[in-house]
């Protein structure tokens, strides 16, 4: 497993207020033939390192992962105590009011991570919690094939992993994808893996109860 310093500022747009520091980034090299990259994001106020540690210990010898750091920043949900996050929350219902610049900038992140991979190699995102949220956001982007900033999403995903998250923006994505003529397209050539469970252990039956499918049929 290797590790990369923290990163410069950071932000999708050019026009973005705020600026995003994100922190240090492990990752762990393909045991065996590198076939795929997945960049993998961890929850709210965790940091790369322990799932890299978890990753690093998984029968899967073909896959490079990338296990990125958030930037600390204030969470309105905490009273605007700071935390390793994604983007910012405001509240837990489904009235929450999406950051849209913090997702921009995180999904953007992950673009520019998986940048310089090999050609050959297939790409995806993943994540845990907030950072399975923002998986999904990515996912979004690579389907509208632009983030919410009108910016493009270079990206190209082979496939998306979600454990016990969500969908951002999720009211109004299907206004947002009509008129796209590509959408469908890269929407079915998309292969998104969700799983949600009934406990935070990862060493029981926590992910037993699973699906896959396609998210945008």
């Amino acid at each position: 497993m290797s590790s990369a310093g923290p990163s410069a500022a950071f932000s999708a747009g050019r026009t973005a207020r705020r600026t995003f520091e994100f922190g240090r980034t492990y990752v762990v090299r393909p045991k065996g033939k590198h076939q795929a990259t997945i960049v993998w994001l961890h929850g709210l106020g965790d940091n790369g390192n322990s799932w890299s540690s978890l990753l690093e210990t998984l029968p899967l010898p073909n896959i490079k992962w990338i296990c990125p750091t958030a930037p600390q920043q204030p969470i309105t949900l905490f009273g605007g105590f700071p935390s390793t996050a994604w983007f910012d929350v405001n509240d837990l219902s489904e009235n929450a009011i999406d950051d849209i610049e913090g997702l921009d900038a995180s999904a953007a992140y992950v673009a520019s991570l998986l940048a310089n991979e090999p050609a050959d190699i297939k790409l995806g995102v993943g994540g845990f919690s907030m950072g399975a949220a923002t998986s999904l956001y990515s996912a979004t982007c690579f389907v509208r094939g632009k983030y919410e900033n009108g910016n493009q999403f270079s990206a190209n995903l082979s496939a998306v992993v979600g454990l016990s998250g969500w969908l951002p923006c999720a009211k109004t994505l299907t206004n947002k994808l009509e008129g796209i003529n590509e959408a469908a397209g890269r929407a079915a050539s998309l292969p998104i893996l969700l799983c949600h469970g009934r406990g935070m252990n990862l060493t029981d039956d926590s992910f037993s109860r699973q699906q896959t499918f396609n998210f945008w049929r």
